[in-house]
């Protein structure tokens, strides 16, 4: 049950930090399409920074899980961000 609970949070995290790549890509892409600016956030090396800023968005459901007293999503919210924390961190090196 505790497991199912993690894991949802988890699953939640990755999709909220993908939604906010997406969305971090709208307003700082200059009207280029979402693929045109991840292709551009790699050649030029700021793809690390892009998905930290995606990562912004965990932290508003991170809260959401606290308020309602789901801290088992929650755990796993903050999980998918460290994961995102450790990958932006091996894409630097």
């Amino acid at each position: 049950m505790i497991k199912n609970e993690v894991v949802i949070g988890f699953l939640i995290g990755l999709i909220a930090n993908v939604i906010g790549l997406y969305i971090a890509s709208l307003l700082l892409g200059n009207g280029d399409g979402f693929m045109a600016v991840i292709n551009t956030a790699i050649v030029e090396g700021f793809i690390g920074k892009l998905i930290s800023l995606g990562a912004i968005l965990n932290l508003i459901v991170f809260f959401i899980f606290i308020k309602k007293k789901q801290d088992y999503r929650a755990r796993g919210v903050l999980l998918a961000t460290v994961l995102v924390a450790i990958i932006t961190f091996i894409i630097k090196l």
